[in-house]
């Protein structure tokens, strides 16, 4: 690549993974775009190779003027406001979907391939995870900011000159994530209790589930950053995309796997969940009112179609990810 690669959302969570995955690579003339009012991404930058640091606000600016005309060659869009509990419609729109609109305009007119963040949040009350428009259901206004984006990305492409590929990401949980706080995934909560409080939290039985039984497909941020890579080295795909593994897990599941990989630190043996029970490991809490009628309570990727796309690689189970990241968590300290 000879123009620059613009990554937004770089000092977040997959962006920053995606960053380094793009170093690993050799690539180095990236612009990083990003918000920093939350000054803990930085965190997330230390150790990469970029070119240019943007603010959103300047980037958009610059961008409207022409300034980027014919100097990019690839737009990796990560940036958004992932808040699936944020009320306010109004940034959520302008936020996730005008920023979205002006870099699909951009890359149309430039003929610039485009990667973006969409969302399992789409399907929201469906049960049925297949990109289809006739199984979306978003339950708030995150999920339909990115519904509607969709929506336009799938009028406009048949007419694209460059690939357009959207991926649909169920609940990813890995390295990078400490700043995003209560929405932060529940591996990096239960190891966060875990270690100061000897216990993990999950809800109580709800949506027909019993306690600790919702199942939600979790995906490593690993697989994450190797699926949108692949796609950077295939411009030939385009399209929307589930990005899950294919296999939903109970949050017992993350519960018994985020405990075990601390005790084995600790010299201990692994425990059953049955144990983890017994001794007082884990905890169920009410299910909140704020969450009803908002909350899915499984979710599991429909990959036919990123298959059918030509990635054939397998993806980290619960035990597997799961046990990478509290590790690396374990071996990093805390920030």
């Amino acid at each position: 690549m000879s123009g620059y690669t613009i990554l937004t959302g770089g000092a977040g969570f997959i962006g920053s993974n995606l960053l380094r995955g793009l170093n690993k690579l050799g690539v180095t003339n990236i612009i990083v775009v990003d918000n920093l009012t939350r000054a803990d991404k930085f965190h997330n930058l230390v150790g990469c190779q970029f070119a240019d640091y943007l603010d959103k606000g300047e980037f958009l600016g610059r961008l409207s003027a022409g300034e980027f005309d014919g100097a990019v060659d690839l737009v990796l869009h990560q940036g958004a406001c992932s808040d699936t509990t944020e009320t306010d419609g109004r940034y959520m729109m302008e936020n996730n979907y005008r920023y979205s609109l002006a870099l699909l305009d951009f890359c149309l007119d430039e003929d610039v391939p485009l990667l973006y963040a969409s969302s399992a949040a789409i399907y929201g009350g469906s049960t049925v995870f297949a990109e289809d428009f006739s199984y979306e259901r978003p339950l708030n206004v995150y999920g339909y900011s990115k519904y509607l984006f969709d929506q336009i990305v799938r009028e406009r492409l048949p007419d694209a000159g460059a690939q357009i590929a959207g991926f649909r990401y169920f609940n990813v949980y890995g390295l990078n994530e400490d700043h995003k706080a209560r929405m932060a995934s529940v591996a990096w909560h239960f190891y966060n209790q875990f270690s100061a409080e000897g216990r993990v939290r999950l809800f109580e039985g709800s949506g027909g589930y019993a306690n600790g039984a919702q199942q939600r497909d979790f995906v490593s941020v690993e697989d994450v950053t190797r699926v949108v890579l692949d796609f950077v080295a295939h411009p030939e795909r385009s399209g929307i995309f589930n990005l899950g593994t294919g296999r939903a897990q109970t949050f017992n599941d993350m519960a018994r796997a985020t405990i075990n990989t601390v005790r084995v630190h600790r010299g201990m043996p692994e425990i059953t969940l049955e144990q983890m029970h017994a001794d007082g490991l884990i905890d169920y809490i009410a299910f909140p009112d704020s969450l009803k009628g908002k909350y899915q309570h499984y979710t599991q990727a429909d990959l036919t179609r990123l298959r059918a796309s030509g990635y054939t690689a397998p993806f980290l189970t619960v035990d597997e990810g799961v046990s990478r990241y509290i590790r690396a968590l374990i071996e990093r300290g805390p920030r």
